[in-house]
C-alpha cells in the first residue's frame, strides 16, 4: 500500500471508529431504532468506501507489478485473488 493510500486509509479508520462508537453509545442510551440502524448504515458505506480504496490500491500496486512480470502463475495469482474477494470466497 502506497504512503497517501495508508494515510486516507488510516483517517477514514479512525472516522469509522467513531461512528461505531456512535452506534455503542445510541444503543446504551436506547436511542430510537431507526437512528441507531441509519448510523450502522453509515459505518457500513464508510467501510465500503475504505474497501474500494484498498482495492484500488491493490490494483494500482500489487496486481500491476504482476501483470508486468514474466511470471504467468504471479498473474494468474493475483486475477484469481481479486475474482474471489469480490466473490466473497477465500482463495
Amino acid at each position: 500500500m502506497d504512503a497517501e493510500t495508508r494515510k486516507i486509509a488510516k483517517t477514514r479508520l479512525a472516522r469509522i471508529e467513531g461512528q461505531v462508537r456512535a452506534v455503542q453509545k445510541m444503543i446504551d442510551e436506547g436511542r430510537y431504532c431507526i437512528d441507531v440502524v441509519r448510523q450502522t448504515r453509515a459505518a457500513q458505506s464508510a467501510l465500503a468506501s475504505l474497501e474500494r480504496l484498498i482495492l484500488q490500491d491493490h490494483i494500482d500496486t500489487c496486481v500491476q507489478h504482476a501483470l508486468k512480470s514474466d511470471d504467468l502463475d504471479a498473474r494468474r495469482d493475483k486475477v484469481e485473488e481479486l475474482v474471489a474477494v469480490l466473490g466473497g470466497t477465500k482463495k
